[in-house]
């Protein structure tokens, strides 16, 4: 059984979102760096669950001695920390590259990359990629937040069929004078 394609390749510079986020900000100052891509990447894994979105979040090892690394997060989120002076730009601009004929072809409806750096969003342009700045995903993020609370929050049931029953004490007063005519 084949997945279904997915509504969009969504490509996140992990630290340039951390580095924007005041919230994310917060947490890498006071509990680290390690706790802020946590975040972040919780984050991602639940507003990319909803948007239906296959999530590459990518974390620069420029100057970290490692070779690239992916993990899997979910069956639409993964992180990837790139290669030995490699950055998270460069790496995003080479999976647009590559992506650029799935496009063409129908096999992806879009790519989208994530990052304030406008030198980063002219280039994924190039590519026939959409851009979004770190602030406009986190607007987004919290908004997801907001429609999923609102669908899955259970109904208040009245206690009967007579709408005078859901309205407080006080208005229903207030409906009783007014139909006796009283002030």
């Amino acid at each position: 059984m084949s997945r279904s394609l997915p509504q969009a390749v969504f490509l996140v510079d992990g630290y340039n979102i951390i580095g924007t986020w005041s919230c994310l900000k917060r947490t890498r100052d006071q509990a680290g760096l390690e706790a802020a891509r946590w975040e972040l990447i919780e984050a991602l894994t639940d507003y990319s669950a909803f948007q239906g979105y296959e999530t590459q979040i990518v974390f620069d090892a420029q100057y970290q001695n490692a070779s690239s690394n992916k993990e899997v997060i979910t069956e639409l989120v993964s992180v990837y920390y790139t290669d030995f002076g490699q950055t998270a730009d460069t790496y995003i601009e080479k999976a647009c590259a590559a992506l650029r004929p799935a496009i063409a072809q129908s096999l992806i409806s879009r790519v989208i990359v994530a990052t304030s750096d406008r030198a980063q969003q002219l280039m994924v342009q190039g590519y026939g990629a959409e851009w979004l700045s770190a602030q406009q995903l986190c607007y987004e993020v919290q908004a997801t937040v907001c429609r999923v609370r609102q669908r899955y929050q259970p109904r208040k049931k009245s206690n009967s069929r007579f709408l005078a029953n859901s309205i407080d004490a006080k208005a229903r007063q207030r409906l009783a004078e007014l139909r006796m005519g009283l002030k």
